[in-house]
């Protein structure tokens, strides 16, 4: 059900997505390019939003945050650890994006100062978490002894986390979900404002969410490879729409 079927005439609200830039193959080309997983496009769609992709340009814009209704941050490549004070680890750690850190790191800023309803999905959450003066565990597997978080190359492990009572991430999802992981960091010290709202068996924060303010969500594991189950995305949409009516007045 779209969820602006209560008001058939109301505008779908524009949810914006990061991409990454990276070398790609299509048709007889072999090039640069910004690209993102079209499991997000179709989450947005499903949800009632329409998606709109977002490449790594440097310094983001106001005038970009002014078109945006909702903003989903995406996932992908490391934080560089020296965003969060930390030097680059040993092998573990996988490969960075620099360009996507001073576009997103922007983004977000820009986004949560207007007010802008955002979900973050696995480095979205870690992006999240370091621009709010958090910091990251560099591999995970090292700390938990185990990889059940990674699944394996280009392919999602299956995860129990257990929400925390009277959070949002529990209303939506109830207390107990089963998702799809592919993460080796996870969040360390927590920033100041969020609350953890989801954790794994071996208590690594699955979630965290800012409570009490514009719409603020963030997820270790990635909604958009489940299309059974877009309630995350589906609470988006409805506080992108609100947002959008009293943007547009």
């Amino acid at each position: 059900m779209d969820s602006n079927d209560s008001d058939p005439g109301a505008p779908r609200p524009v949810i914006g997505l990061p991409t990454y830039v990276e070398k790609a193959r299509f048709g007889t080309w072999d090039t640069r390019s910004a690209v993102l997983q079209h499991e997000y496009i179709d989450m947005v769609d499903r949800a009632g939003g329409i998606p709109v992709l977002l490449p790594p340009t440097g310094v983001a814009r106001p005038e970009l945050v002014e078109r945006l209704d909702g903003l989903v941050l995406t996932g992908g490549a490391d934080i560089d650890p020296a965003r969060y004070g930390a030097r680059l680890g040993d092998a573990a750690l996988g490969y960075t994006r620099l360009d996507r850190d001073e576009s997103e790191f922007g983004l977000f800023g820009l986004a949560r100062a207007a007010g802008v309803p955002i979900l973050a999905v696995c480095r979205g959450l870690q992006l999240v978490n370091v621009a709010l003066g958090g910091t990251l565990i560099q591999h995970l597997p090292d700390v938990v002894g185990h990889e059940e978080h990674s699944g394996g190359s280009g392919s999602f492990g299956i995860t129990k986390v257990l929400t925390e009572p009277d959070t949002q991430v529990a209303a939506l999802a109830g207390p107990e979900l089963r998702v799809h992981c592919h993460h080796h960091q996870a969040i360390d010290a927590l920033a100041p404002g969020l609350v953890v709202s989801a954790r794994s068996p071996d208590a690594s924060i699955e979630a965290a969410e800012f409570p009490g303010g514009p719409f603020l969500i963030g997820v270790q594991w990635h909604p958009e490879a489940d299309p059974a189950d877009d309630r995350l995305m589906r609470a988006l949409v409805v506080a992108a729409a609100a947002y959008r009516r009293t943007r547009v007045g």
